[in-house]
């Protein structure tokens, strides 16, 4: 069962990457900029910022590890359940949300590989 401490680990490798705080609640930010969230509210998660269409797919998949709710109807991002999700999809799903927040700069340094 990946843990928050596994999700920072996931996104240490990706350049510009900041642990800081969201919401008054662990986060990870690149250019200042939120991509992932520990929810610490009642029912817990892992806020991951998406695509809509990549929610609605994760949703429709009926994969227990996803989910949203009221509060986040009609926005890019989805609740992952860290006890449920599988790894290596974990490790896509935080490089997507890396993507959508970095600056162009980020992700074609990342692209382009070392050297």
């Amino acid at each position: 069962m990946p843990t928050w401490e596994d999700v920072v680990a996931l996104a240490a490798r990706l350049p510009g990457v900041e642990e800081s705080t969201w919401y008054r609640t662990p986060s990870l930010k690149v250019g200042g900029r939120g991509f992932a969230r520990l929810r610490t509210e009642a029912e817990g998660a892992l806020v991951l910022m998406c695509q809509l269409d990549e929610k609605q797919a994760l949703l429709g998949s009926g994969d227990p590890a996803f989910s949203t709710t009221a509060h986040y109807d009609g926005y890019g991002a989805i609740l992952v359940n860290l006890e449920l999700v599988d790894p290596d999809q974990l490790a896509e799903l935080v490089e997507e949300a890396w993507r959508l927040k970095a600056p162009a700069r980020l992700r074609k340094a990342f692209d382009a590989g070392p050297g």
